[in-house]
């Protein structure tokens, strides 16, 4: 499985974020989208929105903080 967080460094849900996956085990990737057009463009491609966090699960793309979503898709046991 495969899991990548975009962020930006000022935002707090992202450190929310963070802390869930670091609390359940879940290895993740961090990417800052916050100086990186390339990175902004893909994120409002792919959610429609410039807003972080955004996590992408297996290429399933999840824009906020969705706990319910994220307990489904990386099968955690809470």
């Amino acid at each position: 499985m495969t899991v990548k967080v975009y962020t930006t460094p000022i935002c707090p849900y992202c450190a929310t974020l963070k802390k869930f996956l670091k609390d359940n085990n879940v290895e993740f990737e961090e990417i800052d989208a916050s100086q990186d057009e390339e990175i902004q463009n893909t994120l409002i491609e792919k959610t429609g929105k410039m807003t972080v966090p955004v996590i992408n699960i297996d290429d399933e793309w999840i824009q906020g903080f969705n706990r319910n979503k994220l307990v489904e898709l990386l099968d955690l046991k809470i």
